[in-house]
């Protein structure tokens, strides 16, 4: 638990330390509550890293890292922008802290998002964590991740 807090906590600061440029930070509502933050890498990538509690078999954290490729929508309108976007990266996580389960994989993202004239950004998309889950006395394959769709509201500075 702590190392996967340490390991959380590290990333975090890498991202922050990068280039200064367009970043948001928000929540993200789905399988579950968490937090998201943003850091663009140019006019068509960015890193994402989502941390959370997802209400699985139970209660758990996880954790979630993609770098992800931007796609700019034709706008029909003078203001706010859309874009949609695709990623990979990976994930980590565990629940049912009474019988601890864990799970880690390849996580992949999808989605479109909606950029205000203000400084608001919405999305909607899918996160799923593919890869094994293990317990104390057997490893299996992580299909809760599978269900992972998301509404996500972020500020942009």
């Amino acid at each position: 638990m702590k190392k996967l807090l340490l390991s959380m906590m590290l990333l975090l600061m890498v991202v922050v330390a990068a280039d200064a440029q367009s970043r948001s930070i928000g929540g993200r509502l789905g399988h579950g509550v968490e937090f998201s933050y943003q850091h663009s890498l140019g006019a068509s990538n960015m890193i994402n890293l989502q941390a959370g509690l997802p209400f699985l078999n139970g209660f758990g954290i996880e954790g979630v890292v993609t770098y992800d490729w931007i796609f700019p929508i034709t706008s029909w309108q003078e203001q706010g922008s859309w874009n949609w976007y695709a990623g990979v990266g990976g994930g980590i996580g565990m629940w049912n802290f009474n019988h601890p389960v864990g799970f880690a994989g390849v996580a992949g993202r999808i989605g479109v998002e909606y950029n205000f004239w203000f400084p608001m950004q919405l999305s909607l998309d899918w996160s799923p964590v593919i890869g094994p889950s293990f317990g104390h006395d057997y490893v299996d394959f992580n299909y809760y991740g599978m269900s992972s769709f998301g509404l996500g509201i972020r500020y942009l500075f």
